[in-house]
């Protein structure tokens, strides 16, 4: 565990911490990575992006492969099923400044897996080695997998499909610890991460239900693994990176920011999103946002009420103003 305080090294490019961002399918868009990074993230993960999808050069998947040097380093994850596209879609990322390219073997989502993509491949390996030769030989940079335990209980064939990354020359796995059947239901399970961990020379970090310093902790001891990967723990609460990254470093200090940072870290965010995406879109996408920064907090529900039938920037803005403020100036009394 002494190792956990240190910077370390994935296929070459430096990570200062053993806390990443995972990716978050429809949610990890710029802004959500660069408060990640801000507040702490070692690495973050692009959300998930069709790599038949990058080759088109479609308007919005290339916004969602979008990134900048201050979220450095990043990964842009890619999902498919045919080894060719997996290879010109890495290429394509690598020429547009993607340090990592990270390959998707664990989206539980039907509508990808019926696409033989995500975690279909962890049930046919002979493809799935196919699609990772294929993504490594194309590019210069380092390319890691994003995996799951297995298809189903029956079938835990996580630590065969590792080893088969390894052989093809993947720089690193991350492991959610369920299969593709238990998809987000039940608890994580971390013997077959530690199975995993045992069985390759490559880092291994672990995913699943990590949503605190202490399970963090618990977590790495429990599989030896070399770092953690948080997502949909990190939505609405980005401060969680610095929280674990201290704990990892024993420093047990760290806090959780009051009420005002977390107001003006939520401002900054819509506005962010605002610019980016235009007034309307950005307003829409800032609602689950809104959601996720306030839940658990006094009169939630309503407020997120208001925010949801709130049709413009300013007004979406005083609204979260003015219910921080509220909860400031009681806090203060």
């Amino acid at each position: 565990m002494d190792r956990l305080h240190e910077t370390w090294s994935l296929g070459g490019v430096e990570v200062e911490n053993r806390v990443l961002l995972a990716p978050l399918a429809g949610i990890g868009n710029w802004f959500v990575r660069l408060q990640a990074k801000r507040y702490g993230a070692g690495l973050t993960v692009s959300e998930m992006i069709a790599s038949q999808a990058m080759i088109r050069e479609v308007r919005q998947t290339l916004r969602m492969a979008s990134h900048t040097p201050e979220e450095f380093p990043m990964a842009v994850q890619l999902a498919g099923c045919e080894p060719d596209v997996m290879g010109e879609a890495a290429r394509l990322n690598e020429d547009r400044g993607a340090q990592i390219i990270d390959i998707n073997f664990g989206c539980p989502v039907k509508k990808v897996v019926n696409g033989h993509a995500g975690s279909a491949l962890m049930r046919d390996e002979c493809h799935a080695a196919r699609i990772l030769k294929a993504t490594v030989d194309a590019v210069s940079v380092p390319v890691t997998l994003k995996m799951r335990t297995g298809w189903d209980v029956a079938t835990r064939n996580g630590v065969r499909v590792a080893r088969l990354a390894e052989s093809a020359g993947v720089q690193a796995l991350a492991v959610h610890g369920r299969t593709r059947a238990c998809r987000f239901d039940g608890h994580a399970e971390f013997a077959t991460v530690a199975e995993i961990k045992q069985s390759v020379a490559i880092p291994v970090i672990a995913n699943g239900d990590i949503d605190s310093p202490e399970k963090a902790l618990e977590v790495l001891r429990a599989t030896s693994a070399d770092a953690v990967m948080v997502g949909r723990a990190a939505q609405g609460r980005p401060w969680i990176f610095r929280e674990i990254d201290a704990r990892l470093r024993g420093d047990v200090t760290q806090t959780e920011p009051s009420l005002a940072e977390q107001r003006d870290m939520m401002l900054a965010h819509l506005r962010d999103l605002h610019a980016f995406y235009g007034e309307g879109p950005g307003v829409r996408i800032a609602r689950k946002h809104v959601g996720w920064y306030c839940r658990d907090r006094p009169q939630a529900l309503v407020f997120r009420r208001a925010v949801m039938q709130a049709e413009t920037a300013e007004a979406q803005l005083e609204l979260v103003a003015g219910y921080f403020g509220d909860s400031v100036r009681a806090t203060a009394a």
